[in-house]
């Protein structure tokens, strides 16, 4: 019974995507740019104002499975 074992969750990993992709990566419906939001994970398209989840390191780049940005958000990715 004295056993110290102790669990400790894994963390979310920033900069793991691989540079490459961060490179090519584009707005699935309008070929746009994204911004890689380090403090979430996700990216977000500027012009379509929509932020794209990453989960597991893998950026899941379907139009339904992205949330549409609040209008404070959407005002802090204006160009």
């Amino acid at each position: 019974m004295g056993n110290n074992v102790s669990f400790q969750p894994q963390a979310y990993e920033k900069n793991t995507l691989d540079k490459k992709l961060l490179d090519i990566i584009v707005c699935p419906i309008c070929k746009g740019p994204l911004v890689h939001q380090v403090d979430e994970p996700e990216f977000i398209c500027r012009s379509c104002q929509l932020a794209y989840p990453i989960r597991d390191d893998i950026p899941v780049m379907l139009e339904e499975e992205a949330r549409e940005l609040m209008v404070e958000e959407a005002q802090k990715y204006k160009k």
